[in-house]
């Protein structure tokens, strides 16, 4: 017999998933780490359906990258050749949208993508 509705499990199985996630968070976050890293752990969930997601990495701002300079000379020329293809292909201007947010708006298609040629 088919029906429409998923297996219900019993109150006390649905509150398995979540305190076993909240165990297995805990014993990951009493785990020593560098001194010079940062965990970072988020649960979201309710009553059907439960997640963890524990991060790790380098402590500091996680949005700064650093990027690197050109090798030498010829690099940097390479570099600032194609800066100018792109721009002489993609003519970027800014436009304000009917809700007054400023917008770059190209040429040529795929320049938002850094694209120098079709």
């Amino acid at each position: 017999m088919l029906t429409s509705h998923g297996a219900r499990a019993p109150f006390a199985s649905r509150l398995a998933a979540p305190i076993g996630a909240a165990i297995i968070l805990s014993a990951i976050s009493l785990t020593p780490a560098p001194a010079a890293d940062i965990g970072v752990s988020n649960c979201v969930g309710g009553w059907r359906g439960f997640s963890c997601v524990t991060r790790w990495g380098e402590a500091g701002d996680t949005y700064v990258r650093e990027v690197p300079e050109p090798i030498d000379e010829a690099e940097k020329l390479r570099r600032e050749a194609g800066d100018r293809k792109w721009l002489a292909r993609c003519h970027p201007v800014i436009a304000h949208d009917r809700l007054g947010v400023a917008r770059y708006r190209y040429y040529a298609p795929g320049c938002e993508f850094g694209v120098t040629e079709d």
